[in-house]
């Protein structure tokens, strides 16, 4: 009865129902499309795009299409889509999260709402974490693809404008995250329409959607050009820091991830630089270095946030313990740590183009995604992305055994502990898969095992390359297998190994074996069935033993990030088992959850290597995790909120620009902007409620003159004794009058080209002045908390000041140049934009170079001076 009540209360049970009822309609017509031959298949793409056209929904035909993939991934791939599976493509396609166990075979079960939403045209994005997989990914599964009909693109980093042009019209792209969202930046900075990539933003699967909405969604991408800022400070700094004192001169919030300055700290800082007050105006650069510097001191470490590499500090990504080559921390604590590190420090940047990933993917027409641990945070995904999580069934039962945590003293009874439990299984051959949660623990557990003797692997951020072919071994008989943070996800854990990999790794070295040659691909084959008996073998071994067992070293503040490593084990029905080790000396612990059992460990008088098991240690530590969990989503809500306010600023600016790039004629356009001026100008000179006698009318002459009327002969005299309205009409008629004599005079073509250059270059320019104000305003805006003010209202009201002030300069600075600019076209090249993205910062739009002087005979040959012949026009 509990059970029944229990299901009838379950939303996801109920949905699961749901489904199963499209499933049996699939399974009902699977015998009549396998009767078809591979023609009669590939027939059928076209007869499904031809319903759509005549009105039919992706609905209406999905049975069709899923069991038209189901058939053809089973005679290209070898796979038959299980009914779950099938089950997990209809919840993507109705763009939620389906999560699914690892080993439940995700990549696969993409192809089926990609083929259906393909059908459309419109393109379907599948977003992975890194090339590897997306290189995999649309290599295998685009066999499938291609046999459908469909084209299949690939972005991956280090392509040209060409391919990425070529990728993203293709029926499916598969890519990561950074690229799709740089390249959206990088289309929303070009300065030609030619120059745009990305097609409409249609519908995107995400893999791993916990990992990229939720993880990475705190570090927004930003593609920033040099400053022209000197570096030498961060080096003085990173000397000076050092001497501080730890609580005598700076306090240290680990749970907030703070270093405060102490008074006795701001007496001695201000001692060593020698200056009277620190937080004077004249002193606000310095108070910035120090801040950082302090940051980088206290709160950033080496190996575990960071690496140094060749000379370079290289990010650690928190969750994977991945490499994040590219990306760097902002507002200078980069440059810090870089002077803190002793190597080279890169200029500072200024931002040209910044957007978060939660912004970037709200802006699909569709979103959906895949995860094996989303359900712990449903919330977040309902609240900020609207999107609700499924539970998908697995296909075989679930039999892994779930140890409780065990609790040590201290960290190195703990990782004595672990070492010795790792030492007794691998003795009895029994495959380990070890997590760390970072690089520097992952390190100190090697040489552990190595002064023990046992052989292991170790999967980190600094092996980063050979991540896939580490892991997809770690099921082998006595493997022992380290892994920070699950890094290598993506890839199945066999039991008893991969024949597939065993068998490239055998044949990569030798110089007989060539696999696009058919003897080559026959030498693969005998390899392969070699290794296929060898891991059969193994595989009825580690079974005996227990299957892999996983081994958390300490409890990671997410508990979907355990979740993960614990989901390593037990796929497909395999047996399998987990248990996390803790002690009091642990992060979370220390932080947040180890009072209670602190006080219960020292009454029942444990011994530092007596560890304490039991199930309310573990119920202590997920609350505890809980607890963060909240803490973090509160944190990415906020950000979010400010950062919202930033994007619908963003989206004016992108659609303004995109209008720019696109139309033909923006003439009217920047008619407007002359009116606008105007009437701004007559606000300003001639304000509402001030008698005509007291305005500035000589004020506004000189305005007009440096502004929409260049070179009027106007005089005070000549404008008095009208009213503000006739003031506007009588200016506005004027510079319209002057625009079309520079239009006669340079032609109406050039005209065209020098408004659409003119624009973009303004609202380039003022959009990237805007971004840094915008940075300043949101690092002081907490202040107005102590006024008894909400900073994020004050956020908010000042920001759209301040965007509007934005508009009005760039419509001003558009009207100026345009009535001044002059092009000069030379004959062998007549752009007048040069496209410069590189390093040194924005793109300029230049004025050309007089190459030939314009008395000087024309280059052409006709024997007449250049102004009279090629050089009119200008």
């Amino acid at each position: 009865m509990l059970k029944f009540i229990r299901n009838w209360l379950d939303d996801n049970s109920k949905e699961v129902k749901r489904l199963q009822k499209t499933v049996d309609k699939i399974n009902q017509i699977e015998p009549e499309i396998s009767a078809l031959s591979d023609d009669g298949l590939q027939a059928m793409t076209p007869q499904l795009k031809d319903r759509l056209e005549q009105g039919a929904s992706l609905d209406d035909i999905l049975p069709e299409a899923f069991a038209l993939v189901r058939e053809a991934s089973r005679r290209v791939l070898g796979m038959r889509h299980f009914d779950v599976q099938l089950m997990g493509g209809m919840v993507l396609h109705q763009g939620k999260i389906a999560e699914m166990r690892t080993g439940e075979g995700k990549t696969l079960v993409a192809t089926l709402p990609v083929y259906l939403n393909a059908l459309e045209g419109c393109g379907v994005h599948v977003v992975t974490v890194n090339d590897y997989l997306a290189r995999r990914d649309s290599e295998w599964m685009g066999r499938l693809y291609k046999f459908l009909g469909l084209s299949v693109g690939l972005i991956v980093h280090g392509l040209d404008w060409n391919q990425r042009k070529e990728a993203y019209n293709c029926d499916v792209t598969y890519g990561t995250n950074n690229e799709f969202g740089f390249d959206y930046l990088r289309d929303n900075m070009a300065v030609r329409a030619d120059q745009l990539v990305q097609r409409e933003l249609n519908y995107a699967i995400v893999d791993e959607v916990d990992s990229i909405l939720i993880d990475e969604a705190r570090t927004p991408l930003i593609i920033s050009g040099q400053a022209d800022k000197a570096t030498d400070l961060y080096y003085t700094f990173a000397r000076l820091v050092p001497r501080l004192k730890k609580e005598d001169d700076f306090t240290v919030d680990e749970k907030a991830h703070t270093v405060v300055l102490t008074e006795e700290g701001v007496a001695r800082v201000e001692q060593m630089l020698g200056v009277e007050n620190l937080y004077d105006d004249v002193n606000m650069e310095l108070t910035h270095h120090l801040n950082q510097a302090l940051k980088a001191h206290a709160l950033m470490k080496c190996d575990r946030d960071y690496v140094v590499k060749d000379g370079e500090v290289i990010i650690v990504d928190e969750f994977t313990g991945r490499l994040m080559f590219g990306r760097r921390y902002s507002d200078g604590l980069h440059q810090a740590i870089e002077a803190k590190e002793g190597v080279k420090i890169e200029r500072e940047s200024q931002t040209l183009a910044t957007i978060t990933f939660q912004n970037y993917f709200r802006m699909f027409r569709k979103l959906a995604g895949m995860t094996g641990t989303a359900e712990t945070e449903q919330e977040e995904f309902r609240k900020i992305y609207s999107l609700d999580v499924i539970v998908a069934p697995t296909n075989k039962p679930m039999i892994r055994k779930d140890m409780p945590d065990v609790v040590y003293k201290t960290e190195r009874a703990k990782f004595d502990a672990v070492v010795e439990e790792i030492a007794e299984r691998h003795a009895i051959g029994q495959p380990v898969l070890v997590g760390t949660i970072s690089i520097e623990k992952s390190e100190v557990l090697s040489d552990m095992l190595r002064r023990r003797g046992v052989p292991h692997q170790v999967l980190n951020a600094k092996f980063h390359e050979k991540e896939a072919e580490i892991v997809a071994q770690a099921g082998r008989l006595g493997a022992v297998t380290i892994a920070t943070n699950m890094a290598g996800r993506g890839t199945d854990i066999l039991l008893g190994g991969n024949p597939e990999f065993l068998a490239q790794a055998e044949l990569r070295g030798r110089d007989d074996y060539d696999p696009e040659d058919p003897a080559g691909a026959e030498k693969y084959q005998q390899v392969l069935e070699k290794y296929k008996g060898l891991s059969a073998e193994e595989y009825r071994k580690v079974v005996e033993q227990g299957g892999l067992h996983i081994m958390g070293t300490e409890r990671h503040e997410s508990r979907r990030i355990d979740n993960q490593l614990r989901g390593r084990a037990g796929r497909q029905g395999d047996p399998g088992s987990s248990q996390f080790f803790s002690s009091l000396e642990d992060d979370l612990m220390r932080l947040f959850g180890s009072d209670n059992i602190a006080g219960i460990m020292d009454k029942l008088g444990l011994e530092e290597d007596v560890p304490i098991e039991h199930g309310l240690i573990t119920r202590s530590l997920e609350s505890a995790q809980k607890r963060v969990e909240g803490r973090n989503f509160s944190i990415r809500k906020h950000v979010l909120e400010y950062d919202d306010v930033m994007n619908q600023q963003r989206e004016v600016i992108y659609q303004q620009r995109m209008k720019v790039l696109l139309e033909e004629s923006l003439k009217d356009v920047v008619l407007q902007m002359i009116t606008d001026a105007v009437s701004r100008a007559v606000e300003i000179y001639a304000p509402d409620g001030v008698i005509p006698e007291e305005w500035d009318l000589e004020g506004l002459l000189t305005h007009a003159e440096q502004l929409f009327l260049p070179g009027h002969q106007l005089q005070p005299e000549d404008i008095e004794g009208n009213g503000r309205d006739a003031l506007k009409e009588f200016f506005t008629e004027k510079s319209i009058e002057a625009y079309e004599a520079r239009e006669g005079e340079m032609g109406a073509e050039v005209m065209r080209e020098l408004e659409r250059v003119v624009l973009l270059r303004m609202v380039d320019e003022k959009w990237m002045d805007h971004l840094d104000a915008m940075d300043q305003l949101r690092e002081g805006i907490g202040l107005r908390a102590y006024g008894q003010k909400d900073p994020l209202i004050e956020y908010k009201f000042e920001s759209y000041q301040m965007f509007q002030n934005m508009v009005e300069s760039i419509q001003d600075d558009v009207v100026r140049y345009v009535f001044r600019v002059n092009v000069v076209q030379a004959p062998e090249q007549r752009r007048t934009i040069e496209n410069k993205y590189e390093e040194e910062g924005p793109a300029k739009p230049v004025r050309r170079e007089n190459r030939v002087g314009r008395n000087d005979p024309c280059p052409c040959g006709s024997g007449k001076k250049y102004k009279k012949c090629c050089g009119r026009a200008g």
